[in-house]
């Protein structure tokens, strides 16, 4: 799931955990930092805060196996 600042917020990433949570909780999520490098270069890069929300989000709905795949691209942009 691409954390991509302004398009995926709090309220779609619980529906997506609740999605995922209702089929099978032990099913694996990667969560990835989006970085702008090519398009939407307007849009800042995921920071640390919101990835540790949205880790914490994916828990509390349930969810057992949650990684971030492109840890190094977080940083504390906003």
């Amino acid at each position: 799931i691409l954390l991509v600042p302004g398009y995926v917020d709090e309220e779609e990433l619980k529906g997506i955990a609740g999605y995922i949570a209702s089929i099978d909780r032990d099913i694996p999520v990667v969560l990835l930092a989006f970085h702008p490098d090519h398009l939407l270069r307007d849009l800042p890069p995921t920071s640390i805060s919101h990835a540790k929300k949205a880790v914490k989000i994916f828990k509390d709905f349930g969810l057992k196996r949650i990684f971030i795949g492109n840890e190094w691209l977080l940083g504390p942009y906003y």
